[in-house]
């Protein structure tokens, strides 16, 4: 089962793709389906595409779950 998990941008390569940290791993992914992102922001990452974005606080929250768990391999 994978899981949306809240990744940070890193960067914006054009409008519609940026690059995201998942924990130390580099990701391409899709911001077609959000909004008004920002280097730096959070959101949440499912199957290459954001979904939405996430208040930091809620973003640390939630990683800080997953490391827990040990589940941040599948995004």
């Amino acid at each position: 089962m994978c899981l949306a998990v809240p990744s940070r941008i890193e960067q914006i390569i054009d409008g519609e793709t940026a690059i995201v940290d998942f924990g130390g791993v580099r990701k391409q992914i899709s911001l077609a389906l959000v909004d008004d992102v920002a280097v730096g922001d959070y959101v949440i990452v499912h199957v290459g595409f954001a979904l939405q974005k996430l208040d930091e606080d809620e973003a640390e929250r939630t990683l800080a779950l997953f490391a827990k768990m040990g589940s941040t391999e599948c995004a």
